[in-house]
């Protein structure tokens, strides 16, 4: 019997880096964020369906979704921002469940699906436990501003759009505290393997 764990965490609170570790393991990882960017190529119902309601001028010369203009709209804009969400999300958890389905025609004891807005998007329904990468906010804001060469006013609006972590750690099965090096992210990994039995 597969067990569906849900990888989530916040902006730059390193879920990339625990799902990497799971990858390099072995493990099916089932990306919300890969499924998005998938989902919006030229040719797919929701590519279509957002030139409709954005506009040609979303369209990059290669005749791509310009996703940093598409950001910035969104950003500020509640309306669109939810017409986009109801335009893509549908179809990216479409996606992510039929590859979960395979995932568990084959076979696969543990199956990990990375939705960085898990909790958010109310998708804990899709997984059976839920792990959760946590920093403290002041780690993730420094961790945050260096990656993306944000100011201290942009990245905390980024973080402040998300629920945050300290309210995500009693929803969660397990947490793995990312404040500190690779070596004791790994270690924390292993652990919570264990006690799952795979």
């Amino acid at each position: 019997m597969a067990l569906v764990v849900g990888l989530t965490g916040g902006i730059a609170s390193g879920k990339s880096t625990v799902s990497n570790l799971l990858r390099e393991m072995g493990y099916t990882i089932i990306d919300a964020d890969l499924e998005a960017r998938l989902a919006v190529e030229i040719g797919e119902p929701a590519y279509n369906e957002i030139v409709l309601y954005f506009g040609e001028e979303i369209k990059l010369p290669n005749g791509q979704i310009d996703r940093a203009k598409l950001g910035e709209i969104i950003f500020n804009n509640e309306e669109k921002r939810l017409k986009l969400n109801s335009i893509v999300h549908p179809d990216v958890r479409r996606r992510m469940l039929e590859k979960r389905e395979q995932a568990v025609k084959n076979g696969e004891s543990l199956i990990v699906m990375d939705i960085p807005l898990l909790f958010e998007s109310q998708l804990t329904s899709m997984v059976d436990k839920v792990l959760l990468v946590y920093v403290d906010e002041d780690t993730q804001l420094q961790r945050l501003m260096e990656r993306n060469g944000f100011s201290e006013e942009e990245a905390l609006a980024r973080i402040k759009s998300q629920m945050p972590l300290k309210d995500k750690v009693q929803l969660s099965y397990a947490v793995i505290d990312n404040n500190g090096t690779i070596e004791d992210t790994k270690k924390q990994l292993n652990i919570i393997l264990t006690e799952l039995n795979i």
